[in-house]
């Protein structure tokens, strides 16, 4: 077990205002696999006035200089690689040998992406009489959620003090244990004190304290349409910038012009894509159209694909699916479930319960559901758990009609033999990101929202300028 007693302050480990601590739960065995503490307002402040502290001289800090740190941290990261893909496998459910690729990797990434960004970037450019520069904005609260919980937390975090900016951390409470072994390394690194600091606590406190705090200049969040929601409100009172990356119920067209060989392998990558870290992924692929003549033959090769899936410990080698997260989400899907029975979708796969000898641990039978009407409420409402609707279509205009019918705009994908064809319905989705024939994901490409998705881009060039502010000097 794995207990933090202190946050991570002013580049010190300091104790918290108050004594109470959050439980992380193992998702596999459902016991206590850790604990962090519960911080508070006053903890916020004492974090943000540090941030605000430190911002000068970091600001001031050369790029380049910047940079190399990123770099240490990226580097001190991947010789803890084990250590964090174990913890977070256990966390969020992922399978371990998963967990090294993306868990760990892509945090890797970001750091080392940041600062080879940041050391070329040119921050001023000449328009007629002025000269237009880009400043680091400020003092940057970052709230991230539990599903890729280093992952976000890099993108926010990384990309922030490339810019010059200092930041404050509040990672998710179900998953928090992660971004205390990044503290440690930043300590290591010898990163300049108040640039980075850490309060675990819960959203409604913690959350909410960055999120209304008159000297944070700008929030990044990452989590629910329904908490963004209430961190752009609260930052609405200071006029700060947000950044919200939200909630998805991500389409994946499959176009009437493929062969059955390509149809068949474009509909078992739709299944993998949608469960993807056990469904537990915004930008999941969870709604495929196909149409409508060939929807008998979708739900063979669906069912074939998740006969396929092998369910179990994360740790066990061999294994794709392991639990989800929490309880609560557990119980969250599985309403979904029974709400997809009830509104008469057909069951292709899966279906209520858990797989057979997993009482213990959050696991959640990997569902296809066929038949599926686009005013369903599992065509509408994002799950966040392995469950795939399978929707028919009449023609392209109505597949595009249905896939841009929600109110996210996050993902998306087309298949189709005609590439020109396949770009065209590809431009066509309002979604801020579209795979194109199973296109491999670019984490060095900008990410974000339409719609209730978001406002704002993370990673590469889009997303470093998230946290520059804009000033044009007249002479």
């Amino acid at each position: 077990m794995t207990t933090y007693e202190q946050l991570y302050i002013n580049g010190a480990w300091v104790a918290p205002a108050a004594t109470d601590t959050i439980e992380v739960i193992d998702s596999v065995t459902e016991s206590v696999m850790g604990a962090v503490p519960a911080g508070t307002p006053e903890d916020v402040d004492a974090a943000v006035a540090a941030a605000r502290a430190a911002f000068g001289a970091w600001s001031a800090t050369p790029p380049e200089e910047r940079g190399k740190f990123l770099s240490r941290i990226g580097d001190a990261l991947g010789a803890r690689m084990d250590e964090l893909a174990g913890v977070i496998s256990k966390e969020t459910g992922m399978a371990m040998w998963l967990a090294k690729l993306v868990q760990v990797g892509l945090p890797i990434n970001s750091f080392n992406q940041a600062a080879s960004l940041v050391a070329g970037y040119d921050f001023e450019e000449e328009v007629g009489n002025s000269v237009v520069v880009r400043e680091p904005i400020g003092v940057v609260g970052c709230i991230t959620p539990w599903n890729y919980p280093l992952h976000q937390v890099a993108a926010k975090v990384a990309y922030a003090m490339a810019a010059g900016c200092t930041v404050v951390l509040k990672p998710s409470e179900v998953a928090p244990l992660d971004a205390f072994i990044l503290a440690e390394v930043i300590d290591e690194v010898g990163l300049p004190d108040g640039v980075f600091n850490l309060v675990s606590g819960d959203g409604p406190v913690v959350g909410e304290a960055i999120a209304a705090h008159p000297d944070v200049d700008m929030v990044s969040f990452t989590g629910s349409t329904r908490a963004g929601k209430r961190v752009a409100q609260l930052g609405a009172e200071t006029i700060k910038k947000i950044a919200l990356e939200l909630g998805g119920k991500s389409a994946n067209v499959l176009l009437d012009d493929l062969d059955e060989a390509t149809f068949a392998k474009a509909v078992a990558d739709g299944v993998s894509k949608a469960f993807l870290n056990s469904g537990q992924t915004c930008s999941a692929l969870t709604r495929m159209l196909v149409p409508a003549d060939r929807l008998d033959e979708a739900e063979q090769v669906a069912a074939r694909a998740v006969g396929k899936i092998v369910v179990g410990d994360p740790a066990t080698e061999g294994v794709h699916l392991g639990p989800l997260a929490s309880a609560a989400q557990r119980d969250r899907v599985q309403g979904y479930i029974d709400k997809g029975v009830e509104e008469g979708a057909t069951l292709v796969a899966g279906g209520p319960g858990a797989p057979a000898g997993m009482e213990q641990g959050f696991y959640v039978k990997p569902t296809v559901f066929s038949a599926v009407r686009p005013d369903m409420t599992i065509a509408q409402e994002e799950i966040f758990g392995p469950v795939l609707s399978i929707l028919p279509y009449a023609d392209e205009d109505e597949a595009v009609e249905i896939a841009n019918g929600v109110v996210y705009g996050l993902a998306g994908g087309v298949w189709g033999a005609d590439g020109d064809r396949a770009m065209a319905v590809a431009r066509r989705l309002r979604t801020g990101q579209v795979e194109v024939n199973g296109g491999a994901f670019n984490p060095n490409a900008p990410f974000g929202g339409y719609k209730q998705s978001g406002i704002g881009r993370e990673y590469g060039r889009h997303g470093l300028e998230e946290f520059l502010e804009v000033k044009a000097i007249q002479r």
